[in-house]
C-alpha cells in the first residue's frame, strides 16, 4: 500500500520586502512579494526523502491562502511533490493559528493521510505550534522538531537535539511530525521539475468543501487578535564619538544612557 505523505506548507511574506499592517491590523500581504515559507522547504525536502526510501509512496502539498500562495505549492511540486491541495476561501482572512489547524485538518483528513509533515514554525509567524495543534485535531501523535526523520514498518523515527541532550523518539503511523532547519539542506529545483511542475495537478477547496462554518476562522472566530501596532521609527544618525582621551569614558555613559549596561 502506497505511502500517503503531506506536507504543510506557508505562502509567506518576503522577509526582504516592507511589510506592514492593514487597517484591519492583519498582515498586508498584497504590498510586498510573497514565496513558500523557507522552513517548509526543509519539510518538503524530507517528505522527499522518506519517499525515495519507500517501496511506494505518494507527496500531496497542502496549504491555506489566497490565489497567490499557488506560487508555494508549485515551488514544492517543482521540487518533486506529487499534487497539490489549495484551500482558498474569502472568510479564511485573519485567521489565527487555531482556526488554521481546523482548516488543515479537515484538509488532511479530506486527503486521506499516513504522515504529515511540518516545518518548524513560519517565517512570518513563528508561533511553532501548529504541528502540535494538528496532531491534537488528528488525534494522532506527533514528533516535533526533528532534525533527523525515517520511515519503516509503519513507524516514524527521528532525533531531536536540544542544548543539553539529543532525544530519540519513535511513534505509530499516522502521526504528524516536524523537521528543523538542521534536518538537510533543501534541494533547488531542476529546469525540468519546474516544467514538470507545471501539469502536477493543483485542487482547490473552499470552507463549504470541508464542512466548516465561516464563523469557526477568520477575523470573527479568531482565538487571537491584535489590539494596535506602530510603525518602527525610521533610521536616524548614530552618535560618533572621537577619541581624545575620553573616548572609553563617552562610550560607557551613551551605553548607561541607553540601558545596555
Amino acid at each position: 500500500m502506497s505511502l500517503r505523505i503531506v506536507v504543510c506548507v506557508k505562502y509567506v511574506p518576503d522577509a526582504t520586502g516592507d511589510r506592514h499592517f492593514a487597517e484591519d491590523l492583519t498582515v498586508d500581504r498584497d504590498d510586498v512579494d510573497g514565496l513558500l515559507s523557507e522552513l517548509d522547504e526543509y519539510a518538503v525536502e524530507q517528505a522527499l526523502r522518506i519517499a525515495d526510501e519507500a517501496d511506494d509512496a505518494e507527496i500531496t502539498v497542502l496549504t491555506v491562502g489566497p490565489e497567490d500562495a499557488k506560487d508555494a505549492l508549485r515551488k514544492a511540486l517543482s521540487m518533486g511533490a506529487d499534487k497539490a491541495v489549495h484551500v482558498e476561501d474569502d472568510d479564511l482572512h485573519g485567521t489565527d493559528a487555531l482556526g488554521t489547524s481546523l482548516v488543515l485538518a479537515k484538509a488532511v483528513e479530506k486527503t486521506g493521510y499516513d504522515l504529515v509533515v511540518c516545518g518548524m514554525a513560519s517565517t512570518d509567524g513563528t508561533m511553532g505550534v501548529l504541528p502540535a495543534m494538528l496532531a491534537e485535531r488528528l488525534g494522532v501523535p506527533q514528533v516535533s522538531l526533528l532534525s533527523e526523520v525515517s520511515v519503516a514498518d509503519g513507524t516514524v523515527t527521528g532525533r531531536r537535539d536540544g542544548d543539553t541532550a539529543t532525544e530519540q523518539l519513535q511513534a505509530r503511523l499516522p502521526a504528524v511530525v516536524s523537521v528543523t532547519d538542521q534536518s538537510g539542506e533543501a534541494r533547488y529545483p531542476s529546469f525540468k521539475g519546474i516544467m514538470a511542475a507545471k501539469k502536477k495537478p493543483v485542487t482547490s477547496w473552499d470552507l463549504e468543501d470541508l464542512e466548516i462554518e465561516s464563523d469557526e476562522v477568520g477575523l470573527e472566530g479568531a482565538w487571537t487578535a491584535v489590539d494596535g501596532a506602530t510603525e518602527r521609527p525610521a533610521r536616524t544618525a548614530g552618535t560618533i564619538v572621537k577619541d581624545e582621551g575620553e573616548g572609553g569614558k563617552q562610550l560607557a555613559e551613551f551605553l548607561a544612557g541607553q540601558k545596555f549596561i
